[in-house]
Parts: structure tokens; sequence; C-alpha cells
């Protein structure tokens, strides 16, 4: 028996409950478990419980065995001076309150399904993708409707707290903030931090200085990025190197500690062209995400973030080494995967930091219209008539299996609770 099972059966009351005595013979009644209480203290607060003839309004403390009681010190602590009732797998002691009175226990051992017990067994052993992957298909798409709404809201909720954290660094900086978790996400996973870094030591008054200016840009992005500090043959890479000089010496640019990684990466990836591609939206757009928080349509981003690298990089993935010609253009996944990971966490982030549902909702929006990711998590749900027809399902689907899955925290699941009703 595990304690976050013990809460779960109590708090749903999965237990046979006739003829419910305490270990001293008293007579119990449940009018209100309690509610749960994820903080310090009892593990459920405000439960009302009728013993004998007397109704007592209070809070219950659940452990596996009744002895665990001293071995918490909770007769010591005055967050437990108002236990009703002591809820125990094992009834293995008799235990006094804080004021030195018996404590009413009440043992769930004999009263619980073992059906119940050993199917929690089975979710918590398996080794398969998902623990519940063999009763899946028993709950209904109404239930796994909603337990995705609830899945997106809480991944979202959970990147917006990163976010408002950035937004702390910049000073409440929207656009600051906005650049450098933009830049970031170009970096892909590889080089995330790196880009971010980059973005750091050039801010957004410096970028609008030479915003008109391509070259410079690029020049300023390349060069921080550390990539113009070597020979070159080529004029191109010649003319960002003096450029770079130029304004790391008027502006006094720190370099930002870090490298770029190239290995066991795709050439569209290289961290160059995805530099470039960032150089470009930065030329190209202005105020980019107060554009961005006004526009109407997913479509409106869509043709903001639609860029291409310049020329020089449709023959080269790195400098100094001509290839084949390649436009080296913003990609439509790529572009997804931007909307996905920056505009729309973003976008919900500035929605809760205002209190304005309306920058929720069209997050949210946005992604119910965006295709759907693929990758190792979405095929193994899909592997299991999982849906997935939008962006808005892939993220429920990432949530459930980091979360939820991977924790195997199925008591705290809509699919395990659904699935442990049944036999309950």
């Amino acid at each position: 028996m595990q304690e976050d099972l013990l809460q779960y059966i109590w708090r749903f009351q999965y237990f046979n409950s006739s003829e419910q005595i305490t270990s001293a013979g008293e007579m119990i009644q449940i009018l209100h478990p309690g509610s749960h209480n994820s903080n310090q203290g009892p593990d459920f607060t405000g439960a009302k419980i009728k013993i004998n003839k007397t109704i007592w309004a209070g809070n219950v403390e659940l452990h596996i065995n009744s002895s665990d009681w001293n071995l918490h010190n909770h007769s010591s602590d005055s967050n437990f001076n108002n236990i009703i009732l002591h809820v125990v797998w094992n009834h293995d002691a008799s235990i006094k309150d804080i004021n030195g009175n018996d404590l009413a226990t009440f043992e769930l051992k004999n009263r619980v399904s073992k059906l119940l017990l050993e199917k929690y067994r089975e979710l918590m052993e398996t080794p398969r993708f998902i623990p519940c992957e063999d009763q899946v298909r028993q709950v209904n798409e109404l239930s796994l409707a909603n337990w995705k709404q609830r899945l997106v809201a809480e991944r979202l909720i959970a990147k917006s707290g990163k976010i408002l954290s950035t937004l702390h660094e910049t000073n409440f900086h929207w656009e600051e903030t906005f650049w450098w978790l933009i830049a970031a996400n170009f970096g892909l996973k590889v080089n995330s931090d790196f880009f971010q870094r980059i973005a750091k030591t050039l801010p957004v008054s410096i970028l609008a200085k030479h915003k008109n200016n391509a070259l410079q840009i690029e020049a300023l992005v390349f060069g921080q990025a550390g990539l113009l500090n070597t020979e070159f043959h080529e004029k191109y890479p010649l003319m960002l190197q003096r450029e770079f000089r130029f304004y790391q010496k008027k502006y006094q640019l720190k370099s930002p500690d870090g490298e770029l990684f190239f290995l066991r990466m795709r050439p569209a990836n290289f961290p160059t062209i995805r530099l470039a591609q960032l150089s470009m939206l930065i030329h190209e757009s202005d105020h980019l995400f107060s554009k961005i928080k006004d526009a109407i349509s997913l479509k409106e981003v869509t043709r903001m973030l639609d860029v291409k690298a310049n020329d020089y990089w449709h023959y080269h993935y790195i400098f100094d080494q001509e290839s084949a010609y390649r436009e080296k253009a913003l990609g439509r996944q790529m572009i997804n995967n931007i909307i996905i990971n920056t505009i729309v966490p973003v976008l919900f982030a500035y929605g809760i930091h205002h209190n304005e549902q309306v920058y929720k909702d069209k997050a949210i929006k946005w992604l119910d219209e965006l295709s759907p990711e693929k990758n190792i998590i979405t095929k193994g749900f899909e592997n299991l008539a999982f849906s997935n027809k939008s962006a808005f399902e892939s993220q429920a689907l990432t949530q459930l299996k980091n979360e939820y899955c991977n924790k195997k925290l199925c008591l705290n699941c809509v699919i395990g609770n659904v699935l442990l009703k049944r036999i309950s």
C-alpha cells in the first residue's frame, strides 16, 4: 500500500462502507470525507464525521500504519490539533491526540476490493508505453475530450510560469521577453540555451537601430554567436566581420558563454541557417509581439513568420563552403513549431498577466487550428487509437505522457480514475 493510493481510496470512498466502526468499537458515519489538502498539515480538511451519536467537524489524517502518527511527531504539531479521525491501512498501535485523548482510528485494510489493488499494482508495474494501454479504449470520447482540455490548460499555465519569470528578468518588457524566447525557439533543443544567451546580449533597443539594414543585423547576430572569429575567403562573411567588429566596439558587446553544436543535425537545421532566418525575421518585422498580440487570424501570424534567409545562404550551409542551390525559407513545420512553442504560450502568459481572457482564448483557438505535431509521443498514442487531429490534441498528449504516464500518476489522471472506479 502507498499513501497516495490510500488518499485516493478515502477521497472517493472506494471501500466497503457497511458497519463502519473505529478500532475502539465506536460506530461511525462519514458525512463528508473532507477536501484533499496538498499543502502542509492534515491530509483532508473540513470533514464531517458522526461518531456514535455525536457529529464532529474537523480534519482527517491518513497513514499506512497507525504508528506512523508517532513517527511523524504529529502529537507535538499544532497543525494536527483538530483531527477528528485517523484513517489507516493497518491498525498496529493505539494513538493519543495532541491533548492526550485516544484518537478515533478507522482501518481500511479489509474493506478495499482486492481487484482494485491488483489493477493499481498492474498500472504501477507495467513497462508499456502508457500504464493503461490495455484498458484505455474503455474510456469514452467525452471523458477524453474534457481531459484534453484540462491537459492543455495545465501545459500552458506551466509554460506561462516560466515566461513570467523571464518577464521579470526583462523588467516587464514584453518585446524583449518575446525576443529572448523566440531566439531560443530558433535554436531548437540542441542550441536553444545558447541562442537565448545570444539574444540577451543584443537588446531590442540595439536591434531596432539597425533593423532596416539586413547586413548589420546579421553581423550582430552571427558575431555574438562567435561565428565571425576566423579568417574568411568569401566577400560576404568578410563584410559581416568588418561590420561586427565596428559595432562590437561601439556597443561594447560582451560575448555570451557557450558554443553552437552542429553534430547529428540535418543541414537545414544547422545553427547558421537558423541564425540567418532569425536575422531576416528581425529585419522584416517591427514590434513583432505587439503585432502578433493584435492579430485577428492565425494566417496573419503565419505570414509574419514566412521569411527567407538572404541570398548568400541559398548557396551555403556554413561560411566559405558553397553548396548546391536550395532556398533557405522558414518552412511550414518550423513556423508551426514557433507558433506552438513560443507564440501561443507567450500570448497565454500575457492573458494571465493582464487578466484578459481574450488572449488566452486566442492562444487556445490557434492551437486548435494548427496541424498536429508528429513525434514519438503522438505516434505512440495514435497507435492506441487516440485522436491527434490538431496541435491542441498533440500538446494534450505530450502533457499526458510526460506529466502523468511517465510519472505513473494514474490516480491524478482522469483515464486512471475512470478505469479504477469501474472496479472499486
